[in-house]
């Protein structure tokens, strides 16, 4: 499935739902899982079960776990084959159940993560950057797979602005796969974290390059070179491990600015795999339904490797086989010059 976290509008206000996409529609789980209830099982109470098993928050449908999963499917098996006939699909009381991508605003699959972990998962990029600087990769990164932390409250989704902070004269992106956790757990074995994996997304990991190097002077950080709002873009949506795990070590990575196409790489080039990250992590530490992992930056998926820099008014995409695109502009932000320090 590919399942996303969208918004509509209506006469009461904006409402959060979850869906999936079909056909390039965006169905409502809970009203596509309502309306095969009444239909297919005849149903008296199709509501108050689909509204118990079909959560509106991506963390709690995680969370709800096999049976949420396993209802999904059902019902979209429904729907599915009701658009193929071109049957107009209606709830059981005539609510609207699928909308074009145009009608709705799609967040990020899971619009506040539990925990935002992002490592540094690809041999080139690292390679390249501590090259820049007259460095090699540390024997210690071939041994543990390195991480930080980054803020779950700076989340951003598809077509979301690409917001320029106004300290800084060098913002990047930095494309990367993206891994949801599914379900509670610690002190994970590698051989049995796969069962702990939700699905995966596209990840722009948006960077103050000039702020980020500050910082990391003194051993410490990323702060402000990474946390400002619309820091981590996420989208478009959350494939489950069903129908892209098979091939998730041989996912196609393309990177576009302005239409151009600026990296071609490949997941399976990750010197980690997710089980491994899974175990390191969960070691003495309880991991929970909807946590995040980034893969760290595919090689020659920033600007900062490739010297490239973006600028206000660029449109950055990023597609990965089997999972979509994540676009998003570049826009100025206002200039706050709160800080009154050196820098």
């Amino acid at each position: 499935m590919k399942l996303v976290t969208f918004e509509i509008n209506t006469i009461l206000g904006k409402f959060t739902k979850i869906g999936a996409i079909i056909l390039d529609q965006i169905v409502d789980l809970n009203l596509a899982y309502a309306l095969y209830l009444f239909n297919v099982k005849s149903e008296e109470n199709a509501y108050r079960i689909a509204n118990f098993t079909i959560p509106s928050d991506m963390v709690k449908y995680l969370t709800y776990g096999k049976p949420t999963m396993e209802a999904s499917k059902k019902a979209l098996e429904y729907v599915h084959a009701q658009l193929k006939k071109g049957d107009d699909l209606k709830g059981p009381n005539g609510e609207k159940i699928n909308y074009a991508r145009k009608e709705v605003k799609l967040l990020a699959p899971i619009p506040r993560p539990n925990t935002l972990r992002d490592f540094m998962g690809f041999k080139k990029h690292l390679e390249t950057g501590l090259k820049k600087r007259g460095k090699t990769i540390p024997k210690i990164w071939y041994e543990i797979p390195i991480y930080h932390k980054g803020n779950p409250n700076m989340i951003a989704g598809p077509d979301d602005p690409i917001l320029w902070p106004s300290y800084t004269n060098k913002l990047d992106y930095e494309f990367e796969l993206g891994m949801y956790i599914g379900k509670k757990g610690v002190d994970i074995p590698k051989e049995r974290a796969a069962e702990y994996i939700a699905g995966y997304t596209i990840f722009n990991d948006i960077s103050a390059r000039d702020r980020q190097m500050l910082e990391m002077e003194v051993n410490v950080g990323p702060a402000k070179g990474k946390d400002f709002n619309n820091s981590n873009i996420m989208g478009p949506c959350l494939v489950t491990v069903d129908e892209i795990h098979s091939s998730i070590r041989n996912l196609k990575m393309v990177a576009k600015i302005n239409e151009e196409v600026t990296c071609v790489g490949d997941s399976g080039d990750m010197y980690w795999t997710w089980e491994e990250t899974i175990e390191y992590c969960s070691q003495d530490e309880t991991l929970y339904p909807g946590e995040f992992f980034g893969s760290g930056t595919v090689g020659g998926g920033c600007g900062a490797e490739i010297d490239k820099w973006i600028k206000p008014g660029d449109i950055i995409e990023m597609e990965i086989e089997g999972i979509g695109v994540l676009r998003n502009k570049v826009v100025k932000a206002k200039n706050t010059k709160l800080w009154r320090g050196k820098y």
